[in-house]
């Protein structure tokens, strides 16, 4: 049943859009059974516990249409926490990390990868330390695809993956 494959899944635009409404009814979208302690485990395993505590009335702060009272990586911290409230069996993440830096990312995937072990994770990534510890990756050129396998193995095979490390991570691939 279609319905049923599309309630399994959690997707998180690189467009994070944010409800006019608190951020716990944010984060209760699509979930609204969901208990205060679910909500703070989510923005914690997002990196979004922090800054949520430190808002003004924490979970029941109010978050402006669109999300514009929060910054572009606060957005999609709680778009995350948001995903993984719904309890989905498979999480897309969709360039989900760009507004993020570097140490917030690489946390981020840690807590996800160490946390949700048994929930399926898609991540559509231009940033190459987003993915190197994914366990397939797909390295597509112009829309094709090009290359699939670990980061090594790409390494090894792939000029494309190659070229990319090295434009990106500045080293020699």
């Amino acid at each position: 049943d279609l319905d049923e494959l599309w309630r399994g899944i959690g997707y998180v635009p690189q467009r994070a859009f944010l409800f006019t409404g608190t951020v716990a009814s944010n984060l209760r979208f699509g979930r609204e059974d969901a208990t205060d302690e679910e909500l703070w485990r989510a923005l914690e395993i997002a990196q979004g516990r922090e800054f949520v505590a430190e808002m003004e009335g924490g979970l029941d702060a109010r978050i402006s249409q669109g999300g514009t009272n929060v910054s572009g990586g606060q957005r999609q911290r709680l778009a995350i926490a948001r995903a993984i409230v719904h309890r989905p069996e498979i999480l897309v993440f969709d360039d989900s990390f760009s507004a993020l830096d570097v140490a917030t990312d690489a946390r981020l995937r840690h807590a996800l990868w160490r946390d949700l072990p048994h929930v399926t994770k898609v991540v559509v990534a231009q940033r190459i330390s987003t993915i190197t510890e994914a366990d397939r990756i797909v390295v597509l050129d112009d829309g094709r695809m090009v290359g699939i396998g670990t980061h090594d193995e790409l390494l090894a095979s792939n000029e494309t993956y190659r070229e990319i490390v090295e434009s990106q991570l500045g080293v020699d691939a």
